[in-house]
C-alpha cells in the first residue's frame, strides 16, 4: 500500500525523478515523457467521467486504475528488482476489447470522417482520446531506446479506439456525431 506524508522532498529540483526500482532520471528523458503522458491521459478521463453516466463511468473507472498500472509499468524499466512488478497484461487489453466490441455493436456506421464534437461528454471523450494517442506515441518512441512492455503500448492503442467509439456512443450512438465536410467552407 502506498503511503505518502509529505508532498514534496525536494528531490527533484535538480531536474531528475525516482523510478520506482530507485534509479533516478532526468525529467525531460523519453521514459518520462510517456509517464508523464499517461498521466494527463489520466486526468482527462477523470474530467469526461464528470459528464458521464453510470455504464460509461463504471468503464472509465476501470480504465483510470488499468493507466496508474500502466504508469506503474513505465516506471519500472526493469524485472531486475526485489518484488514482482506491476505490468500490463494480455487480460486488460482483451477487457478493452470486449467493451469496445460492446459499445460498437449499437453505433450507427461512419459514413464520413467525425469531428470532436457534440455533447460535453463526447467532447471530452476526443480530447482524452487525443491525450492517449500522444502517450502511445511516446511509448513507441520510449520502446525505440528502451525496453517497454509490448501490452503497455497495445493497451494505450486500444484504448483510443475505446475513447473514440465511446465518444460516438455519447452523441446519441453516432446519430448526433458531427460530420466533417471535406471543403465545406
Amino acid at each position: 500500500m502506498v503511503k505518502l506524508n509529505k508532498i514534496y522532498t525536494r528531490t527533484g529540483d535538480d531536474g531528475t525523478t525516482g523510478l520506482a526500482d530507485g534509479s533516478r532520471r532526468k525529467k525531460h528523458e523519453p521514459r518520462m515523457t510517456a509517464i508523464g503522458s499517461v498521466d494527463e491521459a489520466n486526468a482527462a478521463i477523470g474530467l469526461a467521467r464528470l459528464h458521464a453516466g453510470e455504464v460509461i463511468d463504471l468503464h472509465l473507472a476501470r480504465i483510470q486504475n488499468d493507466l496508474f498500472d500502466l504508469g506503474a509499468d513505465l516506471a519500472t524499466p526493469s524485472d531486475e528488482i526485489s518484488w514482482t512488478p506491476i505490468r500490463i497484461k494480455a487480460s486488460q487489453v482483451s477487457a478493452l476489447e470486449a467493451t469496445l466490441d460492446g459499445l460498437n455493436e449499437d453505433l450507427e456506421p461512419l459514413t464520413s470522417f467525425i469531428l470532436p464534437a457534440g455533447t460535453a461528454l463526447s467532447a471530452h471523450l476526443h480530447m482524452a482520446r487525443t491525450v492517449v494517442r500522444r502517450a502511445e506515441r511516446d511509448a513507441v518512441a520510449l520502446a525505440g531506446v528502451e525496453a517497454v512492455n509490448p501490452e503497455a503500448v497495445k493497451y494505450l492503442n486500444r484504448l483510443s479506439d475505446l475513447l473514440f467509439v465511446m465518444a460516438r456512443h455519447a452523441n446519441d450512438c453516432g446519430r448526433a456525431d458531427v460530420l466533417w465536410v471535406p471543403g465545406g467552407n
